[in-house]
């Protein structure tokens, strides 16, 4: 861990005066536990084997091209996120950015959504393990089993990361040890020894039966790498618990795009050529693949030892997600933005943490992961809406940095993209733009309906029942934390008005 010097420390809590707050946090957390934290988040192993096989049917063996191309896009959004965030090391990331950047209200729906975003990304987690769980105990899933099993997960979570910073840290540490391993070891294995397929299929379009081009169908198979390539952000939701996090966190956030984006490509490679029948896949004979390899590379034995790290990965990455989602909720309520702010806000006497906004950031996954009971494909329902959200929110503070540069901000933080700064911005808008377009399109013409819109529906209804609440109870009009002055501000500039001080 690094010991942080009691001038660095008093750097870094000047830094943060200057930006209007005084923190209670626990700045305990190492720039390899932050990055630890963005890569449990992000989660190769749980993003792949989440949605393996319903990227797979969709594209075929191409779909794994998608995990290279998302990565270039996702990474260009990293680097607007390092610019803003070495500037702004605020807890609870994209709203504290986005406030800055352009002002309140845009911040205030920015958080809005990727709040949403995260609780179901913590319910899709959640959701997602249960049928590996099912075939580690030899129990038939069932949609109670998975729900009780989400529950359970939750549950365990929210214990853990009441226990305070450190341990969060140590679990995410833990996690990313034993996920990054797992990835070598399993897509090597696999690679060395149950591969079944040559690499020219990577580029064989012809397992996927459409009735015009290709295209379309490797668009609709990108939802696997989509929801694999966000986390990063992750490693700023907690700038106030990382030392020195101007230099550290855009650090961290990179790091999680190289190392955790490299694991799910290999991973993924390891499956796309270890499937001995490509058509029983396609045509929903086999409807587990990565069940079925591993089993027949693997042994029972060794297959229940991969579901095991499988098991640790899921759980690590949910304690990650309601890290980031309590921040998030923390920093509302701090700012005085949301309903209950005075008891959301609360630091738990000795544990440093938000204890509140993560009992709140518990209770609203689990009633998500209760939609199991009655969702005939829960998990890419729920998992749908997350990447969706989180794109939407992504792309809310990219444009604000966009604007913020119109209006004459010039990054000075740590890491500053330079001349480069406003090309890097608009790759990254129109890459997250295309995606969220990508990601909403109709697919299915013959389904009713809400197949096809439902979530587009869901979206709007989220971002409708966001403004009439921020309309009526204007939520933008309480406290007095700066905000869209990040063209005014230069570097070591203090902001005006005294500094907010976190409920103990």
């Amino acid at each position: 861990m690094t010991v942080k010097s009691g001038n660095a420390a008093d750097k870094d809590a000047e830094q943060l005066r200057a930006l209007g707050y005084v923190s209670h946090f626990d700045r305990s957390m190492s720039k390899w536990e932050n990055f630890s934290l963005g890569f449990t988040y992000l989660s190769p192993v749980v993003g792949v084997y989440t949605l393996f096989a319903t990227s797979f049917v969709a594209g075929g063996p191409p779909m794994w091209w998608n995990y290279i191309g998302v990565g270039i896009g996702q990474l260009m959004v990293c680097l607007i996120f390092g610019e803003i965030v070495s500037q702004f090391p605020i807890s609870g990331g994209l709203y504290p950015w986005a406030r800055r950047l352009v002002g309140k209200r845009w911040a205030w729906m920015a958080g809005w959504v990727y709040g949403w975003a995260l609780c179901c990304t913590m319910a899709g987690v959640a959701t997602g393990v249960a049928p590996y769980l099912a075939q580690l105990f030899g129990v038939q899933s069932s949609p109670l089993a998975t729900t009780a099993i989400a529950l359970i997960l939750i549950v365990m979570t929210t214990v853990l990361n009441l226990s305070g910073t450190r341990l969060l840290a140590r679990v995410a540490m833990f996690g990313f040890i034993c996920e990054l391993v797992g990835a070598i070891v399993v897509g090597g294995y696999l690679l060395l020894f149950a591969r079944h397929q040559p690499l020219k299929v990577l580029l064989d379009t012809s397992f996927v039966h459409t009735e015009g081009h290709y295209w379309p169908a490797f668009l609709a198979s990108s939802l696997a790498a989509m929801f694999c390539y966000y986390g990063f952000e992750a490693c700023g939701d907690v700038a106030e618990e990382t030392p020195d996090p101007s230099r550290m966190i855009p650090k961290a956030m990179r790091m999680t795009i190289y190392i955790g984006g490299a694991a799910a490509t290999w991973v993924c490679l390891a499956f796309v050529l270890s499937i001995s029948d490509i058509g029983a896949v396609m045509s929903g004979k086999d409807t587990d693949p990565i069940v079925t390899l591993l089993k027949a590379a693997m042994g029972e034995v060794g297959f229940r030892a991969v579901i095991v790290v499988v098991l640790v990965s899921f759980i690590s990455c949910l304690l990650s997600l309601q890290a980031a989602a309590s921040r998030l909720v923390f920093a509302y309520a701090r700012d005085q933005m949301i309903f209950g702010s005075q008891y959301l806000s609360r630091m738990s006497a000795g544990r440093h943490v938000p204890a509140n906004a993560l009992l709140m950031m518990g209770a609203i996954p689990a009633v998500i992961a209760l939609s199991a009971l009655w969702l005939q494909d829960a998990i890419a329902t729920i998992v749908s809406f997350a990447a969706v959200g989180i794109y939407i929110a992504f792309q809310m503070v990219v444009l604000a940095a966009l604007i913020a540069r119109a209006m004459g901000w010039r990054p000075s933080g740590e890491f500053k993209l330079a001349g480069w700064g406003w090309s890097v911005n608009l790759i990254a808008l129109a890459y997250g733009v295309g995606a969220i377009i990508n990601i909403l399109w109709p697919r299915s013409p013959n389904d009713p309906w809400y197949v096809n819109y439902g979530m587009l529906v869901t979206t709007v209804g989220i971002m409708v029942l966001g403004s009439i609440y921020m309309i009526m109870a204007k939520p933008y009009e309480h406290g007095q934390a700066p905000a869209g002055d990040a063209h005014r501000l230069g570097s070591g500039q203090a902001s005006p008005g005294a500094a907010i001080e976190t409920i103990g």
